[in-house]
């Protein structure tokens, strides 16, 4: 689903544009017809602080009518399990202080659009399964990403409260956790399905005898192809006008089993697997009720799984060069 209409008049900036998930948007954006995007650069705009968000929006509203600007908030400070463990504070603060300051400035200069994008960290740590929108406040997040969960879920907060009472115009995305072409592949920060790649490929190519994963493999988890998750960020904006959260997922259930074994076979590695029970499963199930999404906006997720692991895979083989 495209639209030629909706992106004529409009100029758009991208926070994290030029990361992974944004880079895919930005390039989504120019195929619907966008021609005016700003990108800000981390080493230009520092988003935690109020004067840097404020002088980031003088650029963006400069010669426009501010309601045909609209604000795709993307940037986030975020890891895998164990940066979650080592910087708990950080993703907190830096999370919650750029989402928090630049929703409220956006309201303050008529900014016409505002898509937040969450986190499915947000989750209770025992969210029923498949975890539904109205489930988000039913318990704690699981320990490990609490504090980035938590710094993202306060957008969906000040997004309800912002609209009820100033009529501001901003939606809030549940994606669930994200792999494809240009993801982070570095083993330090790395989510789970760059990692497995990356291991399993160089193991096969040292001719290691065995692998080794974080816990035990038993927790579940669901994974939205990066092309889809940006299509689906994009419909969202384009066509929906609502603070009530959506989930953006795949509606494919795996487990971190499961998914090793996959790698393990299309990477070519045939050694052991090797569970290391000493490091932390995370969330126990993670899956995603994507019905909303389909409801609201009609849009539903299309790639499948397997063939998107293989384009990941290839991607990182035809780059590896370029990654550290």
């Amino acid at each position: 689903m495209t639209s030629t209409h909706y992106w004529n008049n409009k100029r758009v900036v991208v926070t994290g544009g030029g990361g992974f998930l944004g880079s895919f948007v930005v390039e989504k954006l120019k195929d619907r017809g966008a021609i005016d995007i700003i990108i800000p650069r981390k080493k230009d705009y520092n988003l935690t602080r109020p004067e840097e968000i404020k002088r980031l929006l003088d650029v963006a509203t400069d010669g426009i009518d501010p309601a045909n600007l609209v604000i795709i908030h993307l940037a986030a400070n975020v890891g895998g399990i164990g940066a979650n463990r080592e910087h708990p504070a950080e993703f907190f603060y830096d999370n919650l202080m750029m989402g928090v300051e630049l929703m409220h400035q956006s309201w303050q200069r008529g900014v016409g659009k505002f898509t937040a994008t969450g986190t499915v960290c947000a989750y209770p740590k025992f969210t029923p399964v498949p975890f539904k929108e109205d489930d988000l406040w039913i318990g704690y997040p699981e320990e490990t990403n609490a504090p980035y969960g938590l710094a993202k879920k306060m957008m969906l907060v000040q997004s309800e409260a912002y609209r009820q009472q100033y009529g501001f115009n901003s939606i809030f995305l549940l994606p669930v956790n994200l792999y494809g072409p240009r993801d982070n592949f570095d083993l330090q920060t790395s989510h789970v399905i760059p990692a497995l790649i990356r291991k399993s490929i160089e193991a096969q190519e040292r001719g290691d005898r065995e692998m080794v994963a974080w816990g035990d493999g038993s927790p579940t988890r669901e994974f939205l192809y990066v092309e889809d998750a940006a299509d689906g960020i994009l419909v969202a904006t384009e066509s929906y006008n609502d603070s009530d959260p959506v989930n953006l997922g795949s509606g494919y259930e795996v487990s971190i089993k499961d998914l090793m074994e996959t790698i393990a076979c299309l990477t070519g590695f045939d050694g052991k697997l090797v569970w290391d029970t000493t490091k932390p499963n995370g969330q126990p199930r993670r899956g995603l009720d994507t019905t909303r999404a389909i409801e609201r906006f009609g849009w539903k997720a299309k790639m499948p799984f397997e063939e998107g692991i293989k384009r990941t895979i290839n991607w990182f083989k035809a780059n590896r060069d370029k990654i550290r």
